[in-house]
Parts: C-alpha cells; structure tokens; sequence
C-alpha cells in the first residue's frame, strides 16, 4: 500500500522539527502557508518588490521565514574515510568538480540547509538543493563582476525554493537560476554540472576528494529525512499551484536537460531500465546513463535505510574527436569502439582509455510536476520496452 501524507501534515512536521513546537499550532500552520507575499513579507525585507518578472501572487510563503533554514556560509569538509564514520555508502550526495578539485555535499546535509556558499580555489559557487522539487543544483555565484551570497528565502514558487542574495535582496528561482524580484530581477545565474550518486560512487571515483562536514555550525538530525514518504510516485508535490503536465506523474522523477532553449526529459521509469540512452538536443549529442547505487533522500525517516532510486550522468559521447558508443554491463558502461569501462560520472575507469573524462553535461533529477511547470514545452522521451 502507497503511503500518502497531506500538505499540511508536512508543513507541520517540518516546522516543529526546525523551530520547536511553540512556534505554531496544527490549527494555524495551513493558513500561515496561504498568505501572500506582499501580506507577510513586506517588513522582513529590502528587496526592491516594485522591480519584478512574475507576479509577486505566484511567491507563496512556504512555512520557515527569512533564513529560518540556515544556509551554510563557512562550509568545512572532512577526508571520505572519516565521512564513511556517519555516512552510509549509498546514501546521496551532490557531487560537483571544478578547477579539478571534487567535493560532495551530502543531501542528509542540505535537507536541512538548502543552501551552501562555497569556494573552490578561485570558484564562487553556491550548491542548493530543494527538497520539494528534488533539485541538486550548483551556479556560480559571481554575477557581472560580483561576489553574491545566497540565503534561503522562506518562500516558494510552483513548490521550488526562491533564494535571495544578501546584497540586494533579490528573490531568485533555484530550479532556473534566475532572479525573480529585486533589482536583479531577469538576471540569471551560471550553472556548473552537478550529480546526484551515492556516496560510494564518489568515494571510488575521488578517494582524494571532500565531503561537506556535519561541523556546520547548527544542532541538526542529519541523516533523517522531515519529509517522509513524500517522493512516492503516486503522491501530490507540496504547496503546488502551478499547472499540472499529464503526460507524467508529478512525482516521477526525470533526468531534465535544457540545451540552448530546447528542453528535453527522460523519466526514471525509461532511464532506469534501458541504464544507457544515447540521444540528441538539436544538434548536441549526448548519452544518458543511470546505475544503481544511490537512496532516495525523501523517502524512509532515516535516509539511510531509503530505496535505491539510481543515479544518472548526461555527457557528450565523444573522446578524441570519436564518438563512442555505449553499452551497460554488471554495473559499468563499456564503449563498443575500445571496450573500455566508464563509471557513472563519465570516467574511463579501465581499458584503452582510462584516466578520460567525458565532458558533463548539465542537468537535473527532479520530479516531474517541476520541471514541466517551469518548462512546457519540454519534449518527453519514450520508447518502447520489452
């Protein structure tokens, strides 16, 4: 039997767990949730509200206010081996690699933070994640010349987390990086690849690597999950008011892809199955994968004892001005052109090529109702399956 869980159950659960039992009552948490933003926000907030590309109706307040759920702004990172002491082997991180450093931010982490401003070697980056939406996403936070910081606003837009920078206050839109209200309002931020896997796949494939620190500086649960239950496929996304796609459930998670205006999803469902989908978005090809080896972060109370929903990587199929062509066997994707194996984060692991990366691509693992919301025009990938 499917466990279904109400809007309001949640929103209750997740505010006692953060803030205490005084903060609220049961009676009054749902209509705490309807009010507009103009009606609550107003006095918390700088932001220049007169500057906007939505209609300020379509911001929702989502329970915690302004900074109610902390960001990390000092993040401190620890060896694997000393993360593997309080972190399960398939349990999920975010793994992001830049200027040829690779770190991991464990989602029994960001449940509870959303938001990491981060710095690798010369690299502002602020990784995010939004348990609503299950979007893992990293942009680079120097805008035009600017160093931003990102903090997490309390509100929501279409059930996905609307950040603000500290500087200006500007209210911006996590899935699409794009400033929503303020004075940076239409400016968008630059995104970096960034991948959902198990901690196991990033600790093979960094053994050097760093994993975020549960030293974050705030008494937290890490490692049980607040929303319990809530990414069943059969379920309803939480304080969702934008249009529903019925082309997929909306809690069926995709491996979403927007190249150059021309977006594109791959439901797990397919992914899950077929484990390699070579493909093209307009003249872009690309190969998705998806292996086994990393829980759900919304799924069971202790993300550690969570299903196995995959993990995936999208890559540009081509080494050495080759393109290859791919195959998955036992756990590893083999090119037909060298026999070589390559992992899930696009490295050739052994055979004719290892020690080569593919070069990422970027995309998300998000639930359906998300993506399709904030991208309609999205085309669906289907096949059929025997």
């Amino acid at each position: 039997m499917t466990k279904t869980i109400s809007n309001s159950h949640i929103i209750f659960t997740l505010l006692i767990t953060l803030f205490g039992s005084a903060c609220l009552s049961a009676q009054t948490a749902p209509q705490q949730q309807l009010e507009t933003t103009k009606d609550r926000m107003r006095a918390n907030w700088r932001t220049n509200l007169e500057k906007r590309i939505v209609p300020l109706e379509e911001i929702i307040a989502g329970g915690p206010p302004k900074d109610g759920i902390p960001a990390i702004n000092s993040p401190r990172f620890v060896a694997p081996l000393e993360a593997a002491e309080w972190l399960g082997g398939n349990e999920p991180v975010i793994s992001l690699t830049l200027k040829g450093e690779s770190r991991a931010y464990p989602l029994q982490i960001l449940m509870w933070h959303e938001i990491v401003n981060d710095q690798i070697q010369d690299q502002l980056v602020t990784v995010t994640f939004c348990p609503l939406c299950n979007t893992a996403i990293a942009f680079d936070r120097r805008l035009d010349g600017r160093a931003l910081d990102f903090g997490v606003s309390g509100m929501l837009r279409h059930s996905d987390m609307v950040m603000y920078d500290r500087q200006t206050e500007s209210w911006w839109q996590q899935i699409s990086g794009e400033a929503l209200v303020g004075d940076l309002a239409g400016k968008i931020l630059r995104q970096f690849p960034a991948q959902i896997i198990g901690f196991d796949q990033f600790r093979r494939a960094f053994p050097k690597g760093k994993v975020l620190s549960r030293e974050t500086g705030f008494s937290r649960d890490y490692g049980r999950n607040p929303y319990t239950g809530y990414d069943s496929i059969d379920g309803k996304p939480f304080l969702f008011k934008g249009k529903t796609d019925t082309r997929l459930k909306p809690m069926e998670r995709v491996v979403a892809i927007d190249l150059n205006g021309t977006a594109k999803a791959y439901p797990h469902s397919v992914t899950s199955r077929l484990r390699v989908i070579p493909d093209s978005i307009g003249e872009t090809d690309l190969v998705v994968f998806h292996a086994e080896g990393a829980q759900s972060a919304l799924d069971r109370s202790r993300i550690a004892e969570s299903k196995d929903v995959g993990a995936t990587g999208v890559f540009r199929p081509v080494h050495g001005g080759k393109r290859l062509t791919f195959s998955y066997k036992n756990g590893d994707f083999i090119d037909k052109e060298t026999g070589s194996q390559w992992n899930i984060l696009g490295q050739a692991v052994s055979g004719k090529l290892k020690g080569a990366q593919l070069e990422r691509v970027v995309h998300s693992d998000i639930f359906a109702f998300a993506w399709l919301v904030f991208k309609p025009k999205t085309a669906i990938y289907r096949t059929e399956i025997k």
